[in-house]
C-alpha cells in the first residue's frame, strides 16, 4: 500500500459523477501538488479534490437495499476483506452481500456486488463509490 489519496484521475472520476468536492479530506494544488487540509479550491478549474481511504469510507453507506421478495425487502450490507497473497503483498476488496442460513444453520455470505480484489484500499474505495454513484445507491 503505497497511496494516501485518489489520483488525479480517480479524482476527476468522482467529481464528474458529483460527488461533493468538499467530501474530500486533501486536494491537488493547481493539479498537481497534493495539500491536505479539505478542499479549499481557490481556482475550481485548475484546484482539483483528492480522498483519502477513510474520505472514501465516508462515502459508502453500511448497507443498502435490494429488491423486495414476498414484501420483505433485501438488505445486503458492506463487507470489507483483506487477502494474504503473498508475504509482501496483500489484496483488497469491498463488496454488499446478505448473509443467508441453511437448515443446519451454517451461513454464508452471498455477494450482491464486490470491487474485485485490488493491491490498494484506495482502489477498491473508489471503485465501489464509483458503482453506487453509477447506480443511483448514494
Amino acid at each position: 500500500m503505497t497511496k494516501i489519496c485518489t489520483t488525479i484521475k480517480q479524482s476527476k472520476k468522482l467529481t464528474e459523477l458529483g460527488i461533493d468536492r468538499k467530501s474530500s479530506d486533501m486536494y491537488y494544488w493547481c493539479g498537481s501538488e497534493l495539500r491536505m487540509g479539505g478542499y479549499k479550491a481557490q481556482d475550481e478549474e485548475l484546484d482539483i479534490p483528492a480522498w483519502s481511504f477513510s474520505a472514501l469510507l465516508e462515502l459508502i453507506p453500511s448497507e443498502i437495499y435490494g429488491e423486495t421478495i414476498y414484501g420483505d425487502t433485501i438488505t445486503y450490507e458492506v463487507d470489507f476483506r483483506k487477502y494474504k497473497l503473498t508475504d509482501d503483498v496483500d489484496l483488497y476488496q469491498i463488496a454488499y452481500g446478505s448473509i443467508k442460513f441453511d437448515v443446519d444453520g451454517q451461513h454464508s455470505f452471498k455477494d450482491m456486488v464486490n470491487t474485485g480484489q485490488k493491491e490498494d484500499p484506495i482502489d477498491a474505495a473508489f471503485q465501489m463509490v464509483v458503482w453506487l454513484k453509477e447506480n443511483n445507491r448514494i
